[in-house]
């Protein structure tokens, strides 16, 4: 789930970019003041390599432990 919505997540990021550049350094709500546009696309980028990499690490142990298991 972390990667999709971080993939979905920087992909608004990056429409929004070639929608109207200007919004990029506006805030994405009130309830968080310091976080602007651009700064969620790049945290919602590396959200979504985090959750890359951990959704192939746990399919890749998850082989290995059946593999284990065999013999």
């Amino acid at each position: 789930m972390l990667f999709i919505y971080g993939l979905l997540g920087w992909i608004y990021g990056v429409a929004i970019q070639f929608y109207q550049l200007l919004l990029l350094l506006s805030r994405i709500s009130h309830f968080t003041p310091w976080l602007r546009l651009d700064t969620f696309t790049v945290l919602s980028f590396l959200a979504s390599a985090l959750g890359f990499f951990i959704w192939r690490l746990s399919a890749e142990l998850i082989v290995c432990s059946h593999d284990y298991e065999r013999h």
